[in-house]
């Protein structure tokens, strides 16, 4: 037994190098790096798993269309990075093989489509997720999920902490014998500050009223506790900004109570917390497939559909049919977030004519539908119709 404790503690104190590690290298951040200063922003396109590569591509399609001026003055470029698959990340153990990275951080911004993480009873080894890996690789602290449902009164940011919380050392837990298990989750000062800072500045930027923290923290009383204590404590830098907390459980529920979901507007979260409650909170939009999302550092930015990677869609023939909604709203995000945020209003104005007010065409996943291709050029065809 003396042994078995022994094993499990010098694994214990190597995380525990890791993550002060960390903290001094984000001790050591620069500030937001400022897109209009570049000489020439260049964006990523990473295809990713299964659907990944035909949505990804209809939504380079549509920002080619969009940037054509801006990539012919030199100002944008696109460099498309292959290599970011299960096959080659589990060839070299990796989550993100050592070429892919380098290529990645050539970029300023990222579009990227879903990958493939292995579950327990997979044919595919145990290696980190991607996203996961990328996110502390590249420092993309904070997830932002936007969810507006106007005729229902919702108009809701989501910040999810996105490289601390229980996805942090998610696949470095211990098994310290047969019977007993251990994970472990990390709260931080500085990826919690930094998180909470971001979401009350947007809530001052963008006229909100109030910010929710969502924690277990009568529970989780150390991790969580130390989350929304530290929330609480940015929170007096904001004094026309109201913060309350709720639980992540009874948030879950107050999400569907139609009383009081419209009285929130921007939220705080932990990482877990974060990625289970914007995957409810899409639902009221028309679900994951309809929902972008941006993953925010200072230095660099990665933009994704929320979905998965559907491999069952490929196995079945049917990859042109998947509905590229998701990651040509994380391409609006995209655009906005490097300046062009004109293009990004007739974009998002564009996707909503296709989707909910004209639907001329309409994509079901199946040949009974409309193939991501065609409803990509339906986008551009009424983008053209829009006035600037």
């Amino acid at each position: 037994m003396n042994e078995m404790i022994a094993s499990a503690t010098e694994k214990f104190a190597k995380l525990i190098e890791e993550q002060l590690e960390r903290i001094e290298k984000m001790n050591q951040e620069k500030d937001f790096v400022q897109y209009d200063q570049l000489d020439k922003i260049v964006i990523g396109i990473v295809g990713g798993d299964g659907i990944g590569p035909a949505i990804t591509n209809e939504a380079h399609r549509i920002l080619e269309f969009l940037l054509k001026e801006e990539v012919d003055k030199g100002k944008v470029e696109f460099k498309v990075i292959d290599g970011l698959t299960i096959e080659n990340r589990v060839k070299v153990m990796k989550p993100i093989p050592e070429d892919v990275l380098q290529e990645l951080k050539k970029c300023h911004v990222i579009l990227k489509g879903p990958t493939t993480t292995p579950r327990a009873g997979d044919p595919w080894p145990n290696i980190e997720s991607a996203n996961v890996a990328m996110r502390k690789e590249l420092d993309l602290f904070a997830n932002v999920r936007p969810v507006k449902v106007p005729e229902k009164g919702i108009d809701w940011t989501f910040f999810r902490e996105n490289t601390e919380g229980a996805y942090a050392v998610g696949s470095k837990g211990v098994h310290v014998n047969d019977d007993l298990a251990i994970d472990f989750t990390v709260t931080t000062t500085e990826g919690t500050e930094r998180i909470a800072r971001a979401a009350f500045d947007y809530a001052v930027k963008n006229d909100k009223k109030k910010v929710t923290a969502v924690t277990k923290a009568n529970v989780v009383k150390t991790t969580d506790g130390k989350f929304l204590s530290l929330c609480q404590k940015v929170a007096k830098d904001y004094p026309t900004i109201e913060m309350d907390d709720w639980y992540i459980d009874i948030m879950t529920a107050k999400l569907v109570d139609e009383k009081r979901r419209t009285q929130f507007q921007v939220f705080i979260l932990p990482n877990l917390y974060g990625d289970i409650l914007t995957d409810e909170a899409a639902e009221f939009q028309g679900g994951v497939g309809t929902a972008g999302s941006a993953n925010i550092g200072k230095r660099y930015a990665m933009f994704e559909a929320i979905h998965g990677s559907a491999p069952r869609m490929v196995d079945e023939g049917r990859a042109q049919y998947a509905d590229p909604s998701s990651i040509i709203r994380a391409g609006v995000m995209l655009l906005a977030h490097i300046g062009y945020v004109q293009e990004a209003q007739k974009l998002e104005r564009a996707l909503d004519i296709c989707m909910h007010t004209e639907k001329r065409l309409v994509v079901t996943g199946r040949d009974t539908g409309a193939t991501g291709n065609e409803f990509a050029d339906y986008i551009m065809q009424t983008i053209q119709t829009i006035d600037n």
